[in-house]
């Protein structure tokens, strides 16, 4: 399961990996604000998963050798574009960065003081912002419902103190995540079958199941233009979150939680429909641009597709085994103390 990372006696302390598609109006300020930051300790990998806008050749000219650029012939999403950075990474720590966030400045000095005060923890938190309003929160780590379904720690609400502690979150947010070479090696990249939207949340839930934890550093600040390269609030995001929610039951959720989980995921549906017709929260921002129809579509689609890949998810769940062997008694005290109200998943945007 273990993925073999590339390494030399001039490892750089941190790889970052921006994955990048018909971005060139969103990759230019991300990279600034890492190129702002460089000491000879960053290695800055840009993936494109073969953009038309352009972005590759504003990549080429306007940043030349100071970062490595990998041209993919296709889109292989979030997941795929991310492990083809994964594969020539040299770093010690891999941040995966969205094209659509950008670092505060000393971002990397109290990340790597946060890393210090925490080395064996595998994965890292950073407190990321509203691009738009900075006073609001976007997330600062993951929280899940028992269904599987993840959403931003806190998010949306007003950025203050209470964030200013260190704290232990459940993984983080695919927006800005940091992930140690040790944790990918023991664990294995990101699930491609995902594409997009619920692997961040996959890998974090095989990495703490194989023993790994993920800390907050909050001094280690991103600011993020939410959904910017895939959208908010659109059929296709739903059909991908909740199959891709699905999978993870499958593959790594204790038999008890995935027997459960339909009612629990009736519950949600409901009150998600009532945002829907009363126009709340993330689905009555949908119905804004899409028929209702559009949105019973996708979540059809969602089970089609999950159910007919659920052969393979249990394959994959048996290959785990040999990695992932955290007890299901402490997989459930895990979910309770990082779990969701059925309320934040159902309404927030």
């Amino acid at each position: 399961m273990g993925m073999s990372l590339p390494a030399s006696d001039t490892d750089p302390g941190f790889s970052v990996i921006v994955v990048n598609w018909n971005g060139r109006h969103l990759v230019g300020e991300c990279l600034d604000s890492v190129l702002g930051q460089q000491d000879g300790s960053l290695e800055i990998i840009v993936v494109d998963n073969g953009s038309t806008d352009g972005s590759t050749d504003y990549v080429r000219e306007r940043y030349g050798n100071r970062v490595r650029l990998i041209e993919l012939a296709g889109n292989e999403g979030w997941a795929g574009g991310n492990n083809r950075g994964i594969e020539t990474a040299r770093g010690e720590h891999l941040l995966l960065l969205n094209n659509d966030a950008c670092l505060e400045m000393e971002f990397f000095h109290h990340l790597r003081k946060g890393i210090a005060r925490h080395p064996d923890a595998g994965m890292y938190s950073t407190r990321i912002l509203n691009y738009y309003d900075r006073s609001q929160v976007d997330n600062t780590g993951h929280v899940i419902f028992r269904d599987g379904t993840a959403r931003g720690r806190s998010r949306l609400k007003k950025d203050g103190l209470e964030f200013d502690r260190e704290s232990e979150v459940l993984c983080p947010s695919g927006a800005a995540g940091v992930y140690s070479r040790k944790l990918i090696e023991r664990v294995g990249p990101v699930d491609e079958r995902y594409f997009a939207y619920g692997e961040d949340t996959e890998l974090g839930i095989r990495a703490r199941k194989a023993g790994f934890s993920c800390h907050y550093i909050p001094k280690a600040v991103v600011f993020h233009k939410y959904s910017a390269t895939g959208g908010a609030y659109t059929p296709n995001k739903i059909y991908l979150v909740e199959r891709n929610r699905i999978w993870t039951l499958l593959k790594l959720f204790p038999w008890y939680l995935v027997a459960v989980s339909p009612v629990l995921t009736l519950a949600r549906y409901f009150l998600g429909l009532y945002g829907l017709l009363a126009g709340k929260g993330a689905t009555g921002k949908l119905r804004e641009d899409h028929s209702p129809l559009k949105i019973f579509q996708a979540l059809f689609r969602a089970y089609r597709d999950a159910l007919a890949e659920a052969p393979e998810m249990l394959r994959a769940r048996r290959r785990l085994r040999s990695v992932c062997t955290m007890p299901d008694r402490e997989f459930r005290k895990m979910i309770a103390r990082f779990s969701a109200d059925i309320r934040e998943v159902s309404f927030n945007e």
